[in-house]
């Protein structure tokens, strides 16, 4: 077999174990809830390691919508998408989302991770122009919140 192969095979099979992990991970993460009122659910050592995170809590509430189906066009262009986890608060006309990411280099796919939560924004927009709208990517290999809308 050819170094080329070799190379090309290697990075296919990187591709689907990051794919694996990642479609576990969400799997995971869409059944968390921690709530004073509704109390827990979910994988106890996600949870665990979300209350390390008190800044998280806020977004793990039972209120929370988790992989919302969203639709509608992007320059001119029909989309269907899925947000992971979407806060609509109707008193204060505000929308926060997450985006949960398992990379190890938050770097290497930024530019594409941004432009896919602009495109959230951007449906979300759609549906609610009066509303205030902001992004996160949630990086599940340390837990940190990085704001980008």
């Amino acid at each position: 077999m050819t170094q080329k192969l070799k190379n090309f095979l290697n990075q296919k099979f990187n591709e689907q174990l990051a794919t694996s992990k990642g479609t576990v991970a969400h799997l995971k993460m869409e059944n968390i809830v921690i709530d004073d009122v509704v109390g827990e659910s979910g994988d106890k050592d996600i949870i665990k390691k979300i209350k390390t995170k008190p800044e998280l809590l806020p977004y793990f509430v039972a209120s929370a919508q988790r992989e919302v189906p969203i639709a509608g066009f992007i320059d001119g262009e029909f989309v269907s998408k899925r947000i992971d986890r979407l806060l609509i608060n109707h008193e204060t006309k505000n929308i926060v989302f997450i985006d949960y990411k398992t990379d190890t280099d938050k770097t290497q796919f930024i530019d594409e991770y941004k432009k896919q939560l602009k495109g959230y924004e951007i449906l979300l927009r759609s549906a609610y122009p009066e509303y205030a709208i902001s992004g996160y990517i949630l990086w599940l290999q340390d837990w940190t919140l990085d704001k980008i809308i």
